[in-house]
């Protein structure tokens, strides 16, 4: 079970970073632009995962960046936050709520789809 989370802390603190840009943009685009939570959502997702993306091949998982290895990421976990975001218009859902929530699900299903997709192979 151990081997299983390994890694998960450096995962972790590059999502305190992940999070703070997602939530920024995030608002700015509900608020000051007045788009949908799931644009906004899928946007903000956008922006953050690509740094995320960087720094944890560097730091978390020790790989090289692959455009594969990216675009499945942003592919993947993308249509998550869109599908997320679009709940969360349907159901009229509080933008703190929606990306409080998403961000801790895109932890955990983030840390495990890199793990054992992205960066396969790799040992934290």
């Amino acid at each position: 079970m151990k081997a299983l989370w390994k890694g998960f802390s450096s995962y972790a603190v590059v999502g305190v970073a992940n999070t703070l840009i997602h939530w920024q943009i995030f608002f700015v685009l509900t608020v000051g632009v007045e788009f949908s939570q799931a644009a906004s959502n899928f946007a903000a997702f956008c922006v953050a995962a690509s740094f995320s993306f960087y720094v944890n091949s560097l730091y978390t998982f020790d790989a090289k960046v692959s455009i594969f290895g990216y675009l499945m990421f942003i592919g993947v976990m993308g249509a998550m936050s869109y599908g997320f975001g679009r709940v969360a218009d349907t159901w009229r859902i509080q933008g703190l709520i929606t990306v409080t929530a998403f961000s801790l699900l895109s932890l955990v299903t983030g840390f495990f789809f890199s793990k054992f997709f992205v960066f396969r192979g790799r040992e934290p």
